[in-house]
């Protein structure tokens, strides 16, 4: 389990790095957008090329952060109900839930979106619009993503199992304590910062 837990910790590493740099491809598809605002207001002029970094670049961050998302459990869960469990009963839940939904969807969308970016890849696909930009690298963000889910997925399958088994912590539990903390956290400083000026 012990040699498990190290590829976990490998994976996790991984999507966290990504999820942390594509960050920055928000703050860079605001700033394109706001100076394409900008230039086609003062100047009347706009590009596609423009217009189209824009969506790719949510794309991107959409697509590669999936894992990100997984591994801050950020994902949809219903909490009224997931609240009233047992540790043991979510992360059973979620052992389920991994291997039977999560592993086969991201194995089907990387079969079927593979053929479509080697093609793209091969021909040079190109955008339909005047001074667009190239397609397979869109294109390529499909199997990519979903193979970074994948991988996700599996060392939060080895974290559920290494509790199930004794061999690890809830990570569930951890996680929700830890945003909790946070919140908490920026509650009592913004309650601070109201009574100073009370005061």
């Amino acid at each position: 389990m012990n040699a498990m837990l190290k590829v976990s910790h490998l994976i996790d590493g991984l999507n966290d790095r990504l999820g942390r740099g594509l960050m920055w491809l928000i703050l860079a598809a605001v700033l394109i957008s706001a100076g394409n605002a900008i230039v086609r207001k003062a100047f009347d002029m706009s590009s596609n090329a423009l217009l189209e970094i824009q969506w790719y670049l949510f794309a991107s961050v959409f697509m590669l952060g999936s894992g990100f998302a997984l591994l801050k459990n950020a994902h949809v869960r219903i909490d009224f109900i997931s609240n009233h469990l047992s540790a043991k009963t979510r992360n059973l839940i979620d052992v389920v839930g991994i291997v039977v939904f999560l592993f086969p969807l991201c194995y089907i969308l990387v079969t079927l979106s593979w053929p479509t970016f080697a093609n793209a890849w091969k021909s040079g696909e190109m955008s339909q619009n005047a001074g667009g930009l190239i397609r397979w690298p869109m294109y390529g963000l499909i199997p990519l993503g979903f193979t970074l889910l994948a991988l996700q997925g599996l060392s939060e399958l080895i974290k559920r199992a290494a509790f199930l088994s004794g061999a690890g912590p809830d990570v569930i539990s951890h996680i929700e304590t830890a945003a909790k903390d946070e919140i908490g956290h920026e509650i009592e400083e913004h309650a601070a910062h109201v009574r100073e000026e009370v005061r």
